[in-house]
């Protein structure tokens, strides 16, 4: 009996110095690191070391910001070209009608629902001209169905701006962020000699009307111009600041094979195209606008999610569009793999800005 109890005794005796020594070593072991990591700092090779240490944590505040670096790609912001047909002829044109199909409306939506899974936060929707699709109510539904169904923070439309009537903007407008109406010129017969021309539509004088509907209707209002050979020595400050658009966006003409230039093309762009010198000197004659954002050829390439009619993401890494397998088919995710996307230019041209009219708080 009395050996159990000296065992007991034993035991508790070595528990209190286990928990000594446990504390004791606890309290040592910050310090020894630290100078241990010191002493290895202070050594030799310390500034390779510390070079090394400071890639090290670039690296890793790099992956942070980037989400990983590993993972899949973002449709963050996408264009949805859902129509290649067209009322104008534009001679510089890179998405010509080289078909006429147009998704069936339910398809189209389970394609963007798709989209909005693998984290589409604003869709824009072109073409072709989007309004020639069932005289823009194909186009208005899939409005409704983004910012209704879907809930997306943006949803824009780039038109040519002929066939938009006030009726639309009654029925959709409320659910329209951004209506951006491309407009190279503020001389209709330069309009006509570019093609944006149709019968007896005066395109500048359509231009203002829709900045009035815009206003009237609460949805923000954008300029895209393509400046080229007939426009680039143009002075459009004035009319600009009249129109006031949120943003005006301002590209270089761009050649894109097989579409404006090249065999099988619709188009022989080749008239219209300008230096980089001569586009920066446009820039330069406009750089007091406060709303003008400037793509040359540089930016654009790369930086643009393009769905095709067909929901393929079209690659223009080659100069050309090649498509993927459509959405429909394999997925976003395995799609966009083929997509040529660059999302570090995406963010360096500013793709990503104030898109919802909830957030821009303008003065109607």
């Amino acid at each position: 009996m009395w050996f159990v109890e000296l065992l007991a005794f034993v035991g508790k005796l070595l528990g209190v110095f286990w928990k000594a020594l446990s504390a004791l070593w606890g309290s040592l072991v910050a310090p020894l690191l630290g100078l241990r990591a010191s002493l290895w700092l202070a050594g030799p090779a310390a500034g390779q070391r510390r070079q090394h240490l400071e890639r090290a944590k670039g690296t890793r505040e790099e992956e942070e910001e980037d989400g990983g670096g590993d993972g899949p790609l973002i449709p963050t912001s996408v264009n949805y070209h859902f129509t290649r047909q067209c009322n104008y002829k534009c001679g510089f044109c890179f998405h010509t009608a080289k078909t006429s199909f147009v998704l069936p409306l339910e398809e189209a939506q389970r394609g963007l629902r798709l989209l909005k899974e693998a984290g589409m936060e604003k869709i824009n929707f072109s073409g072709g001209e989007p309004f020639l699709q069932d005289r823009g109510e194909y186009l208005g539904q899939l409005v409704r169905f983004c910012k209704q169904d879907l809930r997306l923070p943006s949803v824009s439309i780039v038109s040519n701006g002929s066939l938009i009537r006030e009726r639309w903007f009654m029925n959709y407008g409320r659910y329209l962020d951004i209506l951006a109406i491309s407009c190279d010129s503020f001389h209709e017969d330069v309009n006509v000699l570019i093609g944006r021309g149709q019968g007896k539509i005066n395109h500048v004088e359509n231009l203002r009307r829709l900045r009035g509907w815009c206003r009237d209707y609460r949805v923000a209002f954008k300029i895209n111009s393509v400046i080229n050979r007939f426009n680039v020595d143009e002075d459009m400050r004035e009319h600009i600041r009249e129109l006031n658009p949120v943003r005006w966006k301002v590209f270089q003409c761009l050649l894109i094979e097989g579409e404006n230039v090249g065999e099988g093309a619709l188009r022989e762009a080749e008239k219209f195209v300008i230096s980089k010198e001569e586009f920066q000197e446009f820039l330069d004659r406009h750089q007091e606008v406060s709303c003008l954002v400037p793509e040359c050829n540089d930016k654009m390439k790369d930086s643009y999610l393009i769905l095709d009619e067909y929901m393929r993401f079209l690659n223009c890494r080659e100069g050309r569009k090649d498509p993927s397998k459509s959405i429909l088919d394999v997925g976003v995710e395995e799609a966009i793999k083929f997509s040529g996307f660059d999302e570090e230019a995406f963010r360096k041209r500013g793709g990503k800005y104030v898109w919802s009219k909830a957030d821009l708080k303008l003065d109607w």
